[in-house]
């Protein structure tokens, strides 16, 4: 059955003689055969017969396309050939594109696609390779393919009325060469056949040759992800292609198999398995294994620097990474070792700048749990109603920001420590919370209303006195037990000058590393000024001193004029050094002659600061063997 459409009244009325009049007249055409040839129930015929006239230029010559005939005057359609439906030899690319400049959307079969460069996606593999490796790469690469096969294969079906679902499903390998993922080979069967598909002109296996070189095994993951994800739509069932044969291996050509799971069997199990979604997370938990022994031999190294520094600043080297050559510092070192075979909690307490943060990664060098993670956290330094999101994480919507899930420090430390420094900041409320925490080793995110279970230990670290906060009432007294399963104190640097030259001379060392300044050490007087000072704020402020001095000296060495004004001008204090009681003479005369050198020898102004008389002080300098005569 066929229908002859001619020339309409109204057509002939607008049309005139060239390119515009046939334009006109195809548009009229198309659009009468649009509204008065679509039966019901065949809601893809109107697209098929589009398809079909738009290649008729309608200006009276004689051609034929389809089911469309074009005669001088007017159309002819075989309704027969019409009604049985798009094949997949009928796609062209023409009809599949619909550009819209002004609106800036592409759309391909229908649905809005994007033009992506494929050297772009090249880079995108590599930095996929690079950073979670081969495995996690191919997981990503598949699983992304096989979705946008699948929902190609679903815009297909709801675009075209087919002619059959085989017709559907060859329409597959068409729509990809369209889309410039590949070529197939003229004369290559259906990837589900026993001979499969031939592939030329691969860009996934051009791209990995690009970067990478030639590999060992097939590389074209999101082709066979995504002939998979549409034959498993059109075919109602999973199927899934694999390589054999691919380019980027150095083979002539990709080729490609079909099969259903059972039918693979436990050939190629292995590789099925990166089309599983669990798998892409065993990929990334290995890759995140990967970066973790990274940087713990990365924190290797920098120890082993770290006591290289030691050795060349002489201060002998440390077994455990800490100077210790103080009887307070000793003791505490072989106390935290102990411990730290053990997994209680541990409360560290000690001044600012103590060192206790030095102490807590000694536990956690010397535990059980060396190779999972050691994070800090300074409660102090958060504010109240962000702390606890911090500390336990937060779901979507919690707040304003919360955009999505994240999870708190808890669960960042599993299997590792967590230290809680300046813990005695923590407001009450935020007490009762971490003291449940501590019972029952399980954490509630903010905005969820069930528990995680955490496998964590906990090392908490204040320069206040808990004791007395818990008299005061502004510390909890069963959150201060449950901290204190242990407790260490670390001394300040007052309490062990046999460690404040040692300190003094590796942070020396680290300071000129990184300024990149030679300098062999500490002058005399400096070094005695250094023993004489109190030290408030004791290792951090021995650093920065070091770090000033390497910045202001004028030589390789640190004078005494390099040092901040409040260590130059202190004055001497007797001392009593591990292994040597000072003769209290010899100190005497060493704090007289240091005041009057303070004084500029100045005798009057010295006596009057010691509370002596001028005789005595020029008895006792006479004793010295100073010339008193050249002193003022």
């Amino acid at each position: 059955m066929s229908v002859v459409l001619t020339r309409h009244p109204v057509a002939s009325a607008v049309t005139a003689n060239g390119a515009s009049a046939a334009k006109e007249r195809k548009s009229f055409l198309m659009s009468v055969v649009s509204a008065r040839f679509v039966p019901p129930g065949r809601s893809g015929l109107r697209t098929n017969l589009g398809a079909w006239l738009r290649p008729l230029d309608f200006d009276g010559a004689k051609r034929s396309y389809g089911p469309i005939h074009q005669y001088e005057k007017g159309v002819s359609i075989d309704l027969k050939q019409l009604e049985r439906g798009m094949r997949a030899e009928d796609l062209d690319h023409k009809e599949l594109l619909e550009l819209d400049p002004h609106g800036g959307v592409i759309r391909f079969a229908g649905q809005r696609a994007l033009l992506l460069d494929a050297v772009a996606m090249g880079l995108l593999r590599k930095y996929l390779v690079e950073n979670f490796g081969l495995a996690a790469a191919r997981a990503v690469l598949t699983q992304f393919g096989f979705a946008h096969g699948w929902r190609m294969a679903e815009a297909m079906g709801a675009e075209f009325k087919w002619d059959s679902d085989d017709d559907w499903r060859r329409a597959g390998p068409r729509i990809h060469t369209l889309e410039g993922l590949f070529r197939l080979e003229p004369g290559s069967t259906d990837p589900l056949s026993k001979a499969g598909s031939t592939l030329v002109a691969s860009y996934e296996a051009e791209q990995h040759l690009l970067h990478f070189g030639h590999a060992d095994a097939p590389m074209c993951w999101t082709i066979c992800g995504l002939t998979s994800g549409y034959i498993s739509r059109t075919a109602g069932k999973e199927v899934y292609a694999l390589e054999d044969r691919c380019l980027g291996k150095g083979d002539a050509a990709c080729h490609l198999l079909a099969r259903t799971k059972d039918e693979w069997g436990d050939e190629r199990g292995e590789e099925l398995r990166f089309f599983e979604a669990s798998r892409l997370k065993e990929c990334l938990d290995v890759s995140l294994r990967r970066v973790t022994d990274t940087l713990k031999k990365t924190e290797q190294k920098l120890e082993a620097h770290r006591r290289t520094l030691v050795r060349v600043a002489g201060g002998g080297e440390e077994p455990f990474g800490i100077i210790a050559k103080s009887p307070p510092m000793r003791q505490l070192v072989d106390l935290a070792r102990r411990v730290a075979k053990v997994d209680s909690t541990v409360l560290i307490g000690g001044e600012s700048g103590s060192g206790k943060e030095r102490i807590a990664r000694l536990l956690h060098d010397e535990s059980t749990r060396a190779t999972g993670p050691f994070i800090a956290v300074n409660c102090g330094a958060i504010a109240e109603t962000l702390l606890e999101a911090e500390l336990f994480g937060h779901a979507r919507g919690a707040f304003t920001g919360a955009t999505h899930d994240r999870p708190g420090l808890f669960e960042a430390a599993s299997s590792g420590t967590l230290l809680l420094d300046e813990v005695g900041e923590v407001s009450p409320g935020m007490q009762v919370k971490l003291l449940r925490a501590l019972q029952e080793r399980e954490i509630r995110r903010v905005g969820e209303n069930k528990s995680r279970k955490v496998d964590l230990r906990i090392v908490a670290a204040t320069n206040r006195d808990l004791a007395e906060a818990v008299t005061n009432g502004t510390f909890r007294q069963d959150l201060y037990y449950r901290l204190k399963v242990v407790e260490l104190r670390v001394p300040p640097l007052r309490e062990r000058r046999d460690d404040i030259l040692p300190l003094a001379r590796v942070l020396l060392a680290e300071a000129a590393l990184r300024m990149k300044r030679k300098m062999t050490g500490l002058a005399p007087a400096t070094a005695d000024q250094l023993l004489r000072y109190d030290w408030p704020g004791n290792v951090r402020e021995l650093e920065n001193t070091m770090e000033r001095a390497v910045a202001l000296a004028r030589g390789a060495r640190v004078e005494v004029e390099d040092l901040p004004e409040e260590i130059r001008v202190v004055m001497p204090k007797p001392v009593a050094i591990t292994g040597k009681v000072r003769p209290l003479a010899e100190v005497e005369k060493e704090y007289i002659l240091a005041a009057l050198d303070l004084n500029g020898g100045n005798q009057t102004h010295t006596a009057e600061q010691l509370q002596i008389g001028s005789a005595t002080l020029y008895r006792k300098l006479k004793t010295y063997r100073v010339d008193a005569a050249t002193s003022k």
